[in-house]
């Protein structure tokens, strides 16, 4: 057999088969920490620079940490559109969905105490 038929193809390739690609070595790991690294000089300087109208700021800080984000899925996690990376990908949607309906359920719940609570100031003055 010769090497070339030894090795398998993205099509013969088990899920779970590792795969040879510029994502996976330490090459992919260099590129991604120079990524994460560039995008969060880029946000303090975001930050404490007068380069950005004040009130987009905010806006800015967040598509550099969605960036971020898809920086360390891609890199560092490995999340790719791969057919085997389908089990990772709902795991991530899943747990997504779960920190989602926490803090959003905790926002909700403090919220309507917030709402039903007496004011502090009667509350001092009930003591008295």
């Amino acid at each position: 057999m010769t090497e070339h038929a030894s090795r398998p193809t993205p099509i013969d390739a088990a899920p779970g088969e590792e795969q040879e690609s510029f994502l996976t070595g330490s090459v992919g790991y260099v590129i991604g920490l120079l990524l994460a690294l560039a995008l969060t000089a880029t946000s303090f300087w975001a930050a404490q620079s007068g380069a950005l109208w004040r009130p987009g700021v905010p806006i800015g800080l967040c598509v550099l940490a969605v960036a971020q984000m898809g920086v360390h899925l891609v890199f560092f996690l490995h999340i790719t559109t791969a057919p085997d990376n389908t089990n990772n990908v709902l795991a991530l949607a899943f747990g997504i969905i779960i920190v989602l309906l926490v803090v959003v359920g905790s926002i909700w719940i403090m919220d309507n105490l917030n709402a039903n609570m007496m004011p502090m100031e009667q509350v001092m003055g009930m003591q008295q």
